[in-house]
């Protein structure tokens, strides 16, 4: 071998497998996620306070919840789309931005509709180009091999920004003030915006190395015009199997008893019990804690047993937590409502890897167009999230109380559990 041969060689010798540079792109993906997550439990802090200085009800702060959970699942296939168009960083650096303005301007609103415009929509479209199909595009560029490793920790970094702020954001807006929370917030995604920028790649290609596992380099295809165009094309594709359906409705619903119920109200339930937030808050960060375990659990189960069953019984148990919850909510922390806190924690995030393993999109589309075609599938999710946001607060607002709101998340759970039973099954590859 000639002196040439030999530098040809080194130049595309692909880096051994724990310094590749897939995992430096999760790891600051991962970054921009957890920035982008801890918007998503921030409003159930700000009911109160809001009702205090503007004498909002909680249906005004419910319609805004509901617009920002409903555009976080709509952007979600174009963002997946302008990925493909621009490419992750530009997107992921823009979200970003897009996120800590919005935050900014609610410190200075004044009327509800300014709620609306600013939390609502500025940041419901840039948490929305930050959630799952982020995830997945960085995950199909990036990975051959290990690719459901590198989705459960960028899944794992969702969980962990909804959450573990929650506590200090918490004691942020009860011992200082409300708008000093979502200053904090704001500051958090600025400072991840130049990790965005300078250190993610939007294709292997562009750091000289392959994709993780993969055995030979693979060019990045030419841009694709018409992002919106084509997010809608994939949908009509999509929309042609009973498969999307069942798991859009499934989906929603889970969005309901999620993100729209116990990550919007359930601090202010709690409080009308005599809780006091950061206790609540407290709360919902185990349930984080619990939603790391319950996926990986969830993920092991679906690799050995029949995933439709799994989410049947997924949304059965769910379902049985929140009948049961009114009955436990108090002023203070006892041990059935620790036990509802581990189970509901397990289950939350555990509809994940058997919906995935149900989906017949992988039989249809290539992994860009799966990209596409899981937005839309987020779509239903939020949309059902951001329903229920609103709903829960016109109901509270009405009753006085959330009980029956709990009672019938629980009765969709039900349903769920009868729509999972008749998915068809994946075909197998």
């Amino acid at each position: 071998m000639t002196i040439t041969d030999s530098r040809v060689a080194a130049s595309t010798r692909r880096p051994g497998p724990r310094g590749h540079r897939a995992w430096w792109i999760v790891a600051v993906a991962a970054t921009a996620i957890m920035a982008a997550g801890a918007f998503s439990t921030l409003p159930g802090l700000l009911v109160a306070p809001l009702q205090r200085e503007f004498q909002w009800s909680h249906g005004t702060t419910g319609l805004a919840m509901w617009v920002n959970m409903a555009l976080n699942g709509l952007v979600a296939p174009f963002a997946a789309a302008l990925m493909e168009r621009f490419g992750p960083r530009r997107v992921a650096a823009a979200a970003l931005v897009t996120i800590a303005a919005g935050a900014a301007l609610t410190t200075v609103m004044t009327a509800a509709w300014q709620l609306t415009l600013y939390w609502g929509v500025l940041i419901g479209l840039g948490t929305g180009a930050l959630g799952g199909t982020f995830a997945t595009v960085i995950t199909n560029r990036w990975f051959v091999r290990r690719r459901g490793l590198a989705t459960g920790i960028l899944t794992a970094s969702s969980v962990f920004g909804q959450f573990v702020f929650l506590p200090p954001l918490a004691w942020i807006v009860d011992h200082v003030e409300w708008r000093a929370g979502t200053v904090t917030v704001a500051l958090a995604a600025l400072v991840v915006v130049p990790f965005a920028w300078f250190l993610l790649r939007d294709h292997p290609s562009e750091a000289g190395t392959t994709a993780y596992g993969a055995a030979d380099p693979s060019p990045l295809a030419p841009p694709l015009p018409y992002a919106f165009r084509r997010a809608f094309q994939v949908l009509r594709g999509a929309a042609q199997t009973r498969t999307f359906w069942l798991l859009a409705g499934t989906f929603a619903i889970c969005g309901i008893s999620t993100n729209g119920l116990m990550w919007t109200h359930f601090v202010p339930a709690a409080g009308d019990h005599g809780m006091a937030p950061t206790t609540a808050a407290s709360m919902l960060t185990l349930i984080g804690i619990f939603n790391v375990g319950g996926t990986i659990a969830s993920g092991w189960l679906t690799d050995r047993y029949d995933a439709r069953l799994l989410l049947a019984v997924y949304y059965t148990l769910r379902a049985g937590t929140l009948f049961a919850l009114p009955h436990l909510l108090g002023p203070a922390v006892h041990p059935p409502l620790i036990a509802f806190v581990v189970l509901f924690g397990l289950l939350d995030v555990a509809t994940i890897p058997p919906t995935i393993a149900l989906s017949a999109i992988r039989d249809r589309f290539g992994p860009e167009e799966s990209a596409v075609v899981f937005g839309w599938t987020l779509a239903a999710h939020q949309v059902g999230a951001g329903l229920m946001a609103l709903a829960g607060g016109l109901l509270r607002d009405a009753l006085g109380t959330y009980t029956l709101v709990w009672i019938f998340a629980g009765l969709l759970c039900l349903v769920a559990a009868l729509l999972a039973a008749v998915i068809p099954r994946a075909t197998a590859h």
